[in-house]
């Protein structure tokens, strides 16, 4: 948009809008707003990549087959089951049940390597069978594939 000057006759001689200034002054802030935030955008993805890709390496996936196989071993699978009520509970409850505790593995772990006493529903308690094998790695496979059902 322009404008003549006060006493212009012609419009050869054209003054620019005051506006065209201040919506040009308005138009650099923005832009400038918007390269900051794509610059910020791009910083927050380019730095939680990396992360997602180291962690996922620091913490080495459970062995399910291993587990399956030591629990068949050790006939873990007579009294309890992934998905079925046996004797003992299922899995998934053992999971629910120690869901977000800090001591959830070293507490199933001294429950399968010590013989603590196992109450049933029917009320009577037996000790529970320690697993048979001295490897600790298979034993925290097995409490870990526990614990992820």
């Amino acid at each position: 948009m322009q404008f003549r000057l006060a006493g212009q006759k012609s419009m050869n001689a054209i003054a620019p809008c005051p506006l065209n200034q201040y919506y040009s002054k308005l138009h650099f802030i923005l832009e400038f707003a918007n390269y900051r935030m794509r610059n910020k955008a791009f910083l927050i993805f380019a730095t939680t990549i990396p992360l997602f890709i180291f962690s996922a390496n620091a913490f080495p996936a459970v062995d399910a087959e291993a587990a399956k196989a030591l629990a068949r071993q050790n006939n873990c699978f007579k009294c309890h089951s992934v998905d079925k009520e046996k004797d003992g509970p299922t899995f998934i409850k053992v999971a629910a049940k120690y869901k977000g505790k800090a001591n959830a593995e070293e507490r199933l772990i001294t429950h399968i390597t010590t013989g603590e006493k196992a109450k049933f529903p029917d009320g009577h308690e037996e000790e529970h069978k320690i697993i048979k094998t001295k490897d600790m790695a298979e034993i925290k496979n097995l409490v870990k594939w526990v614990l992820s059902q």
